[in-house]
C-alpha cells in the first residue's frame, strides 16, 4: 500500500527530515520506500493507495522510560509534597517506592495487567507504538518476575511493542534495611538471572542515588548484566551527583536517565560512550525540582537526548508523551525538533532498537498520522491530542 498526500517527518539526517509532498510505501509491515511524490518509482505507481489529506506522518512515538506496571497509587504523597515534604522525607518515612512495593506484592499478574492497560491506552491514544516498562516495585524474586511477565503480557492485549528493563536495584526493601549488599546478593542478582532464563528482560537498570544504591553497588549489577549479555541503563544524577552517569558511560550504557545533576564532564563521557541522555521532565515538575539538566552541554558535545514520561505512581504520574514533549520544551528549553527527535530516533537508540524511530526503507511501519501542519505543533499545544491514526506493523491500530 502507498500512503500519499502527506508531509513526512522521516527523522533522518538533519532536523526532522521533512518531505513536504511525500509518499510512504508499506511492504510486509515494513517501510518499502519513502520519498517525494515526484520521485515515486514507476513500478509502485499502480499500487493501492490511501490519500491522507496532507497530514503530517511521523514515526510512531516511543516512550523509552516508564514504570507502567505497578499496584496501587500514591495520591496521598502528592498531598504530602504540597504540604512541604521532600521526596527523600517521604521515602525515609516508608513511603515512596516502598509503598508501591507493598501494593505490587499484593497483586497477581492478572491484576497488574488489568491496572496497566488504561495507562498504556493513554499512551497509545497519542501515537505511541513502543513502550519501555521496568520492574522494580517487587524487590523480591517472584514479584519482580511477575512485573516483567505482566509487561510482556500487554503485547497480547494491545498492538504495541514492549521493551522490558529489569530494575531490581530500585530500592532497598525494609527487611534489608542497612544491608543493601546482602539484598543485591540474595534477591536482586538471583532475580535478574531468573528473569533472563525466562526471557523476560531486554535490559538492566538501576537507581544510583543516596536513597538507593551507590555506584559501587550498581557496578555489581552491571557486571552481572553484562555477563548475561544484557545491555544496561541507569537512573543517574536525579537528586544529587554521585557519579552514576560516569559509571553508565564506562559500561557503555544505552542511556543515563534523569541526569539533572550531570556535569559537562558527564556530557563528554556520554558522548564518548555513545550513550543517550534521557530527560524526564515529568519527575522534575512533580518534585518541584530546580536543578536543570545540562542541555547546553549535551548539545555542545553531541549527546543524543531522549525524552520520556517516566510514567509512575509517585514522582511522575504522567501518561501523556505529548505533554512530556511540551514540558521538555518549556522546562528544559528543548526545541520542538529536539522533543520530536527525543521521542522517536533518540528514544529508539535509548532502547537499543535499530528498526524504529525513523521512516526509512527496512524500518518497522509503525507510524503516527497527525492533524497538524508542522511538526512543532506536537510540542506546542497543551492538553490537545491531534492524532488522526496510529499505524502499527503496517496496519491501522
Amino acid at each position: 500500500m502507498l500512503l500519499t498526500n502527506i508531509q513526512v517527518a522521516t527523522m533522518e539526517g538533519e532536523g526532522c527530515g521533512l518531505i513536504p509532498d511525500g509518499v510512504i510505501a508499506l511492504r510486509g509491515g515494513r517501510i518499502g520506500w519513502v520519498g517525494p511524490h515526484t520521485d515515486l518509482p514507476d513500478d509502485m505507481a499502480g499500487q493501492d493507495s490511501r490519500d491522507l489529506g496532507g497530514r503530517l506522518v511521523t514515526p510512531g512515538l516511543i516512550d523509552c522510560h516508564t514504570h507502567l506496571v505497578h499496584g496501587g497509587d500514591r495520591a496521598r504523597e502528592f498531598e504530602m509534597r504540597l504540604e512541604g515534604a521532600s521526596y527523600e522525607d517521604i521515602a525515609l518515612a516508608g513511603g515512596g517506592i516502598l509503598s508501591t512495593v507493598r501494593d505490587t506484592r499484593a497483586a497477581s499478574v492478572e491484576d497488574l495487567v488489568a491496572a496497566a492497560l488504561p495507562r498504556l491506552d493513554a499512551l497509545l491514544a497519542e501515537g505511541v507504538c513502543t513502550v519501555e516498562i521496568k520492574s522494580g516495585y517487587g524487590l523480591d524474586i517472584e514479584t519482580e518476575l511477575d512485573m516483567l511477565r505482566a509487561a510482556r503480557a500487554l503485547e497480547r492485549h494491545r498492538k504495541v511493542r514492549v521493551v522490558t528493563s529489569f530494575l531490581g536495584a530500585h530500592a532497598v526493601p525494609p527487611d534489608y534495611d542497612g544491608r543493601a549488599d546482602d539484598y543485591l546478593e540474595e534477591v536482586c542478582l538471583p532475580a535478574l538471572r531468573a528473569a533472563h532464563r525466562e526471557g523476560l528482560v531486554d535490559a538492566v537498570d538501576g537507581f544510583c542515588e543516596g536513597i538507593a544504591f551507590t555506584p559501587a553497588q550498581i557496578e555489581r549489577v552491571f557486571e552481572a548484566a553484562q555477563a548475561l549479555g544484557l545491555p544496561v541503563k541507569l537512573h543517574a544524577e536525579q537528586l544529587s551527583h554521585l557519579g552514576g552517569t560516569a559509571l553508565a558511560a564506562r559500561h557503555g550504557a544505552l542511556s543515563a536517565d534523569h541526569v539533572e545533576y550531570a556535569t559537562a564532564d558527564d556530557a563528554r563521557a556520554l558522548a564518548r560512550s555513545g550513550s543517550v541522555a534521557t530527560l524526564l521532565p515529568g519527575a522534575f515538575y512533580t518534585l518541584h525540582e530546580s536543578q536543570l539538566p545540562p542541555v547546553a552541554a549535551f548539545r555542545r558535545h553531541g549527546v543524543p537526548m531522549a525524552l520520556a514520561t517516566d510514567a509512575n505512581p509517585g514522582s511522575s504520574p504522567l501518561f501523556s508523551l505529548l505533554l512530556a514533549m511540551n514540558m521538555g520544551c518549556t522546562l528544559f528549553r528543548l526545541t520542538p525538533q529536539e522533543a520530536l527527535s527525543g521521542t522517536t530516533r533518540h528514544a529508539a537508540r535509548a532502547l537499543g532498537l535499530a528498526d524504529a524511530g525513523r521512516i526509512a526503507p527496512g524500518m518497522r511501519a509503525d507510524l503516527a498520522v497527525w492533524d497538524v501542519g508542522h511538526p512543532a505543533e506536537l510540542s506546542y499545544r497543551i492538553g490537545f491530542n491531534p492524532l488522526h491514526q496510529r499505524w502499527f506493523n503496517g496496519e491501522i491500530a
